[in-house]
C-alpha cells in the first residue's frame, strides 16, 4: 500500500497516440507537457515549436559538414603513424606525410647509398604503412619527431636498438557521432589507490640500488679492461681507424672487420680457436702481458692456436674502400692498395731521406748498389746471424724469409705473402714438371715451341710458372720404359739383361747384317720387355685395387697371367714439316700393344684382377715401335720388326719377376695378334692385296 502500482495494460487512447507518432521526425515528436493551470482533469497539449521537413534536412547537412570540419581540424593535432598528440613534444616538431624528405635524412641516405627520396616510400619501408591512398578527412597529414627519429635510427649506424611505438598500426576511421577523436573524455570509475607499504617499498628500493650499483661496477670494469688492452696494443699509429671507411657500413659489419682489442680495421688478421678475430700484433701483445686466454670470451688461447681466416673473408677485407688520410688527397683506395698509395705520397714528398750525418742526403736502400747495400746492412746481418745461430740452428735464410713474410702480412699484401709462404713450404707457385709435360704433349708442342712459351711467360709475369725443358725430360724418364728394375727367370735368349734401356734406334745392328738391302727409313722403338714392365707399373694401382676387391691383398702364390693384344697398322700421310734428314717415305707404321686382362690362379679357378674397360681406345694402346715406312714394303717391315718378334718369342717361355706394392710378383705373358687389319695380314702372309 506504500506504492501505487500502475497497470501494465495501456489505455486505448495511449496506444492510438503511439501509433500516430510512428514515422514522424524526431523533432516533431515533442514531449507532452501537462497544463498546470487547469484542474485535476487537465487535457495534455503539444509544444508550439514544429520544423518544416525542408528546413529539417538543411539543418542536418549543415551540422554534418561542420562536424567534419571540426574533426579534420582536430586530426592535425595527431601523428599519422603512432597516433600520439603533437603537444607531447616541447618543440612541436612535425613533418609532412606527403612530400620529399628533409636535408638531414637525404644526407643520411646518400651516405648509406640508398635511393629513397620521399616520405611515403620511407614510411612504407620502416612502418609497413601505405600513406599514398590517404584521405585528408580521415587521416592526419603529418607525423611526429619520435617517428622521424625511429626512421633515422633504423638506417643509421647507431648501436642503440630501435623501439617502435606500437605493435599494431593505428587504424583511422571516418567521422561518426561517437568519434574517438572528437570525444576523447574517458568514462569510468577512478581506480582506488592503495596506500604504499613503507617497509616493503624500502626493501625494493634497496635491492634495486644494489643491482644498479653492481651493474655499474661491471660496466666500469669492462670499459677499464678494454682501455687497458688498447694501451697494451698501442697501435693507433700503425693501424687504420674504422672512421676512414669510405662507405657508412652497418654497425655489425664494421664490428666484424675490426679488431676486438684496438677496434681498428683488421691488419694481418688472425683467428683464435674460439672464432674471434684480432690484429696479429694486438693479440700477441695481449697474450704476452695478460696471459693465455682470448680477450673477448676468456677461452684458453695460445699463440700457436692463431690461424689465418678463410680466403673469402680476406678478399672481402682487402676490397674495402678507405679514404686517404692525407690532407691534400681526397682519393678512395682499396685496403689492399692502401700501403702502396700512402708510400707514393711519401715518395712524391721526398725521394731522398735526409739524415744529419755529414750533411749528405741519404739514399734509399733499394737504389743502392749491391756492395753499398751489404755495407749498410752489415750490423743487421751480424745480429740476424747471431739470432739464427742461437735460436734456429744457423738457418739464416728461414729467419729472413719469415721476417719478409711478417712484413708483407703487416702491410696487408696477402697475395705476395701467400706466394712466399708456398715457396717456403716447398710447394712453389709453378706447375709440376709432369703437368707441364702433359700440357706439351696434349697441345702438340715441339720442344722449341714449348721453350718459346716458357720464356715468354717467365719474362711477362716474372715468375717461373712453366718448368724448363730439362725438368720435363727428367719427368719423362719416370714415365717411359727403362726406369723400373726387373728380372726374367730364366733370362731371355739373345736379349740384354740391362733394365735401364729407354728409346733405341730401330735400325741398330741391321747395317752389318743386311748389306745388300739399303734401308731408307727412320725407326724408333722400345725393348718389348721393358715396355711391358712400364705398362704394368702404370697400372699398379688398378691391379692392387682389383686384388683388394677380390680379398686377395696378401696373395703371394702363383704367377699373374697377362693377356696382351698386339696391333700394327699404317698411319697414312705423315710428311716431315722441316726435316733435313734422309729421303724417307711419307708414310708411317706403328706397332703397339694393349694389356687386355690380368688373372690369378687361386685354388682351382682363375680370378680376374684387371680387365681393360675400353680395349679399342687409344688411351690404353701403348706404342712399341714407330717407323717411317710403307706398310706394303714387306722387306723393311720384316727388318724392323724382327727383333721385336724375337723378344716376344723369348718372353713366351720365361717369367717376369717385378716388385709391385712392395712385394716381388711373378708375371707370365700370353700374346694375341688380333690387332692387325686384313690388308696387313695379307701382306705379311703373302696373299694377294685386298683390293
Amino acid at each position: 500500500k506504500l506504492f501505487r502500482v500502475r497497470s501494465l495494460e495501456k489505455a486505448p487512447e495511449e496506444a492510438q497516440k503511439e501509433e500516430s507518432s510512428e514515422g514522424k521526425p524526431y523533432l516533431e515528436q515533442s514531449p507532452v507537457v501537462p497544463d498546470k493551470s487547469s484542474g485535476q482533469n487537465s487535457v495534455p497539449t503539444q509544444r508550439a515549436l514544429k520544423l518544416h521537413p525542408k528546413f529539417s534536412r538543411k539543418f542536418h547537412a549543415d551540422a554534418n559538414s561542420s562536424d567534419k570540419a571540426i574533426h579534420q581540424a582536430r586530426l592535425r593535432h595527431f601523428c599519422r603513424i603512432c597516433g600520439n598528440r603533437f603537444k607531447s613534444d616541447r618543440h612541436n616538431r612535425r613533418y609532412p606525410v606527403h612530400g620529399p624528405v628533409d636535408a638531414k635524412t637525404q644526407s643520411l641516405f646518400r651516405r648509406k647509398e640508398k635511393g629513397v627520396t620521399s616520405w611515403p616510400d620511407l614510411i612504407a619501408r620502416v612502418f609497413r604503412i601505405d600513406v599514398k591512398a590517404d584521405v585528408d578527412s580521415i587521416h592526419p597529414t603529418e607525423f611526429c619527431h619520435n617517428c622521424w627519429s625511429i626512421m633515422h635510427r633504423k638506417f643509421s649506424s647507431a648501436h642503440s636498438q630501435v623501439y617502435f611505438p606500437r605493435n599494431v598500426t593505428v587504424e583511422w576511421q571516418p567521422h561518426t557521432p561517437s568519434c574517438d577523436i572528437c570525444f576523447t573524455a574517458h568514462r569510468g570509475l577512478k581506480r582506488k589507490r592503495h596506500q604504499p607499504n613503507g617497509q616493503l617499498s624500502k626493501k625494493l628500493k634497496t635491492a634495486l640500488n644494489h643491482s644498479r650499483r653492481d651493474h655499474r661496477k661491471r660496466t666500469q670494469a669492462r670499459v677499464a679492461s678494454k682501455e687497458v688492452m688498447k694501451k697494451i696494443s698501442n697501435c693507433s699509429k700503425i693501424h687504420l681507424s674504422t672512421k676512414l671507411l669510405a662507405v657508412d657500413f652497418p654497425a655489425h659489419f664494421v664490428k666484424s672487420i675490426s679488431c676486438q682489442i684496438c677496434e681498428h680495421i683488421l691488419a694481418d688478421p688472425v683467428e683464435t680457436s674460439c672464432k674471434h678475430l684480432f690484429c696479429r700484433v694486438c693479440i700477441l701483445r695481449c697474450l704476452k702481458v695478460m696471459g693465455s686466454y682470448c680477450p673477448s670470451c676468456r677461452y684458453p688461447c695460445f699463440p700457436t692456436d692463431l690461424e689465418s681466416p678463410v680466403k673469402s673473408f680476406l678478399s672481402i677485407l682487402n676490397s674495402l674502400m678507405v679514404k686517404c688520410p692525407a690532407q691534400e688527397c681526397s682519393e678512395e683506395v682499396s685496403l689492399e692498395k692502401y700501403n702502396h698509395h700512402v708510400s707514393s705520397h711519401k715518395e712524391s714528398k721526398e725521394t731522398l731521406v735526409h739524415i744529419n750525418k755529414g750533411g749528405r742526403p741519404r739514399q734509399h736502400l733499394l737504389s743502392l748498389t749491391r756492395r753499398a747495400q751489404k755495407h749498410r746492412l752489415r750490423e743487421l746481418k751480424i745480429q740476424v746471424k747471431d739470432f739464427a745461430d742461437k735460436e734456429e740452428g744457423g738457418d739464416v735464410k728461414s729467419v729472413c724469409l719469415t721476417l719478409f713474410l711478417l712484413a708483407l702480412r703487416a702491410r696487408n699484401e696477402h697475395r705476395q705473402a701467400d706466394e712466399l709462404e708456398a715457396i717456403m713450404q716447398g710447394r712453389g707457385s709453378g706447375l709440376q714438371p709432369a703437368v707441364c709435360l702433359a700440357i706439351r704433349v696434349n697441345t702438340f708442342l715441339s720442344c722449341s715451341q714449348y721453350h718459346k712459351m716458357y720464356r715468354t711467360v717467365k719474362a711477362i709475369t716474372g715468375r717461373q710458372i712453366f718448368q724448363p725443358l730439362h725438368a720435363l725430360r727428367n719427368a719423362e724418364k719416370v714415365l717411359l720404359p727403362g726406369y723400373h728394375p726387373f728380372e726374367w727367370q730364366p733370362p731371355l735368349k739373345n736379349v740384354s739383361s740391362r733394365t735401364d734401356v729407354g728409346i733405341i734406334d730401330g735400325l741398330s745392328g741391321l747395317a752389318s747384317s743386311v748389306d745388300e738391302y739399303p734401308v731408307d727409313t727412320i725407326a724408333k722403338r722400345f725393348r718389348y720387355d721393358s715396355a711391358l714392365v712400364s705398362a704394368l707399373m702404370d697400372m699398379e694401382e688398378d691391379i692392387l685395387e682389383g686384388m683388394r676387391s677380390q680379398d686377395l691383398d696378401d696373395y703371394l702364390n702363383g704367377p699373374f697371367t697377362v693377356v696382351v693384344k698386339e696391333s700394327c697398322d699404317g698411319m697414312g700421310d705423315v710428311s716431315e714439316k722441316h726435316g733435313s734428314g734422309p729421303a724417307v717415305p711419307e708414310k708411317a707404321v706403328r706397332f703397339s700393344f694393349t694389356v687386355m686382362r690380368i688373372t690369378i690362379e687361386h685354388g682351382s679357378q682363375n680370378v680376374k684382377v684387371f680387365e681393360e674397360p675400353k680395349p679399342n681406345s687409344e688411351l690404353c694402346c701403348k706404342p712399341l715401335c714407330l717407323m717411317l715406312a710403307d706398310e706394303s714394303d714387306h722387306e723393311t717391315l720384316t727388318a724392323i720388326l724382327s727383333p721385336l718378334i724375337a723378344e716376344r718369342e723369348a718372353m713366351k717361355s720365361s717369367e717376369l719377376l717385378l716388385e709391385m706394392g712392395g712385394i716381388p710378383r711373378i708375371f707370365k705373358f700370353i700374346f694375341r695378334g688380333t690387332g692387325y687389319d686384313e690388308k696387313l695380314v695379307r701382306e705379311v702372309e703373302g696373299l694377294e692385296a685386298s683390293g
